[in-house]
């Protein structure tokens, strides 16, 4: 298939609609025949290339110049973005990605449209690489032409179009390119599979690129199918957002059988944005979470995720909701939660350094009593308090009522207690203890205690 302008033309209204219309410009040859061939369709001004400097080449300078000097000659508007990369477990190759959609992200807002230059080459070897390390149907269905990032969209126009298409296309308009060349090391795993395995495998099967981008489409359609089976799945497992995370019906769950409860776990995850789970940690969670006694409280992680059980729920949340380890204090002799209290005036919200916060408003029937002139704090559990919630007979231990009220274990030594001048008045917004618990004739106020992904320490 020849590659021209005229080929985008059926994405007119698409471009048209954007209300900010980015190209992703590295100065290679893709990326510069996709940026001469959009500016050439709907015009240079409506364009803006962003070009993103990963500072890992010595000539990476050289490279950035070269992209001014070829947006000044075509008329496009340029941004240019300086990033610091820094290698993690997943390697520089990964570690370079990151930052390079980190940087698009910020950058798209409501509307905004990013192209990007990905080719049918690109998703041989994206196919190629991601069997060998054991993708499913998701993984190995490629490249997707078009998703979310940000608040914005990313659409790949090119992926029916091989890299020899390109290099006609630059040939005959006389583009001129820069060449990475990191491209060229195959200790990286994209490099080895385009250099060393593609060749290989393409002198016998010519058309494998075009043959695995028809794969890819297939394996995208059997993916569609299984999300939409995972979905009407979450839909009657009675999912539920809870104080931390989410929680859905495991008497439900075990209805499924083993492959759909697989699926549904891998929907689930996605849905909130988390890491998927690895296959071998999948096995594992099963078994866990089904075949464990009763009385057990499993729990599976990954990557910064947790999967529990609890009364007949699985609970779904990121092990980092709680933050308290960040808060110790040896200046005070801080060295855990438990030594904490905090000063409140009882009316205002407060930030609380496990990241949760209590906030109240006036209750016209019952609530918390307090006055101004109060003495409020917050404490934390130590261990042995006692109390007696409005309308009990007697006092029992904090450990006995959040057995009583199914309190999630994990949140039972996170819930912030409320003293007034010294006295135990409350337990987050679980109960008000007798003595305080403001009556008809009586102003009180009503708690909240959430979680939130924002943190602010009340300690210095």
């Amino acid at each position: 298939m020849t590659f021209e302008v005229a080929c985008l033309s059926k994405y007119l209204t698409k471009f048209n609609d954007a209300k900010n219309l980015y190209v992703a410009y590295s100065g290679g040859l893709d990326s510069h025949v996709l940026l001469h061939a959009i500016a050439s369709l709907v015009g240079a001004n409506r364009v803006i290339a962003v070009h993103v400097n990963h500072q890992l080449s010595s000539n990476a300078n050289n490279w950035q110049r070269h992209c001014e000097q070829q947006c000044s000659a075509l008329g496009v508007n340029l941004v240019c973005e300086l990033v610091d990369v820094s290698s993690t477990g997943s390697g520089l190759e990964q570690a370079a990605r990151k930052a390079r959609y980190d940087t698009f992200e910020k950058l798209l807002k409501k509307n905004d449209l990013l192209i990007l230059a990905h080719h049918a080459d690109d998703q041989a070897e994206t196919i190629l690489y991601r069997l060998f390390r054991g993708s499913g149907i998701k993984g190995i269905s490629g490249i997707p032409e078009t998703r979310s990032l940000g608040d914005g969209k990313l659409f790949r126009p090119l992926l029916d179009f091989s890299r020899t298409d390109l290099e006609s296309y630059a040939s005959t308009h006389d583009i001129k390119w820069v060449e990475d060349e990191s491209n060229q090391e195959i200790v990286f795993d994209r490099n080895f599979i385009r250099h060393k395995v593609l060749p290989v495998v393409r002198d016998r099967w010519p058309e494998l690129v075009s043959q695995l981008s028809r794969s890819a489409k297939l394996y995208g359609e059997a993916g569609h199918l299984l999300n939409v089976l995972a979905e009407q799945d979450l839909k009657i497992m009675r999912e539920k957002s809870e104080r931390v995370g989410w929680s859905i019906s495991i008497d439900m769950f075990k209805r499924l059988e083993k492959s759909r409860q697989k699926n549904l776990i891998r929907h689930w995850v996605a849905e909130h944005k988390m890491p998927p789970p690895p296959y071998n940690v999948l096995d594992a969670l099963l078994n866990q979470m089904l075949l464990s006694s009763l009385d057990a409280q499993p729990l599976v992680s990954w990557s910064g995720v947790e999967l529990r059980r609890f009364n007949k729920k699985l609970y779904l949340f990121f092990a980092d909701f709680d933050n308290s380890s960040h808060i110790i204090d040896r200046k005070k002799g801080i060295s855990s939660p438990a030594q904490l209290s905090i000063s409140w005036d009882g009316f205002n919200k407060i930030l609380l350094p496990n990241n949760s916060s209590l906030s109240t408003k006036i209750s016209s029937v019952g609530g918390l009593k307090i006055h101004k002139k109060n003495i409020i704090e917050i404490r934390f559990r130590a261990g042995g308090e006692r109390c007696k919630p409005f309308g009990r007979s007697g006092t029992n231990t904090l450990k006995k009522l959040f057995q009583e009220h199914n309190l999630e274990p994990w949140l039972r030594n996170k819930v912030p207690l409320v003293y007034v001048d010294g006295t135990l008045a409350a337990v987050g917004d679980l109960w008000v203890c007798d003595d305080f618990f403001a009556l008809t004739d009586e102003t009180g106020v009503e708690l909240k205690w959430s979680f939130s992904k924002t943190y602010t320490s009340v300690i210095d």
